[in-house]
């Protein structure tokens, strides 16, 4: 069976030059759709590329035009093609001659799909607020085979026929004194669970986080002014370094749970203990007594 190479990075799209080099042989409409098996036609999520069907020279098949609309419409020079669709993990590909005549192809996704939520509480998540993974679990390992690191909540993400388990991580994108790291940082709330994808279906999935917003402060008394140049370490219970920050009051988003901060200011180290509660944004104040050096 011969196997065909392509190079779907090669050009991002179709120029109006490369149409001109072919203008001479006549020109076709090809209008496209995806759907999941025998399902209606996909209104977004999918990634379109046409390729020459013969090979150039050097074996591999030129990659002619691409689009991400769910419905393109392409002028393309009378000849013969192939055409690729994915969407997420899924792909299906036809062989295609463009005439005269406008050519209606849908090409059917033999897999199913996955439409992700996710809340903070009962409140719905920016998808700039998580970053999602999606694994193929073996037994005794539920993340055993990462997949798709790429996936965004709202989005729909096709997959093969199978079980899956997703894991996904909460983003602190407002946090203030964070040390060394800068951007959206990945906080220690993590809401995961497990799904069978059925070929031909959708399945929505929502995973809920329990977070709230802290800001720490350093205070001679309670409700005091914040002492500058301060430094804190969030820890677990059991020791496990959480975040350092650093400044006046500096915020972070954080799992429910039982946490120890440590506090260091003037080469004075100050402990406080604090709960988070799921949905309680609050002040955590650590007071300047009792320092050990």
């Amino acid at each position: 069976m011969m196997r065909r190479t392509f190079l779907p990075g090669l050009v991002s799209a179709l120029t109006p030059p490369a149409l001109a080099e072919d203008a001479d042989v006549g020109q076709g409409t090809l209008n496209l759709s995806a759907s999941l098996g025998s399902g209606p036609a996909l209104a977004a999520g999918l990634r379109w590329r046409v390729f020459k069907a013969a090979p150039d020279a050097d074996g591999m098949h030129r990659l002619i035009v691409e689009s991400a609309l769910p419905r393109p419409n392409l002028t393309l020079p009378s000849g013969d093609y192939v055409v690729h669709v994915a969407l997420g993990l899924a792909s299906a590909e036809k062989s295609v001659t463009i005439g005269a005549e406008a050519l209606n192809l849908k090409l059917a996704l033999a897999a199913g799909a996955l439409r992700i939520h996710c809340t903070a509480g009962e409140k719905p998540v920016e998808p700039n607020d998580i970053s999602l993974a999606i694994y193929v679990p073996e037994r005794n390992n539920a993340t055993a085979k990462l997949v798709y690191a790429k996936a965004r909540a709202g989005d729909i993400i096709g997959v093969p026929e199978g079980n899956y388990h997703i894991a996904s991580t909460y983003l602190d994108s407002v946090g203030i004194g964070s040390l060394g790291q800068k951007g959206a940082i990945p906080t220690n709330s993590i809401s995961a669970g497990d799904v069978n994808v059925a070929t031909g279906k959708i399945v929505d999935v929502t995973l809920r986080h329990r977070v709230a917003k802290l800001t720490i402060k350093l205070v001679n008394a309670p409700g005091g002014g914040a002492l500058a140049n301060s430094t804190f370490t969030v820890l677990t219970p059991g020791g496990d370094i959480v975040r350092e920050l650093a400044g006046a009051f500096p915020s972070l988003v954080l799992a429910e749970g039982e946490y120890v901060v440590v506090a260091r200011h003037n080469a004075k180290t100050y402990q406080a203990t604090f709960t988070v509660q799921s949905g309680m944004d609050r002040d955590v104040e650590v007071l300047a007594k009792g320092a050990t050096n």
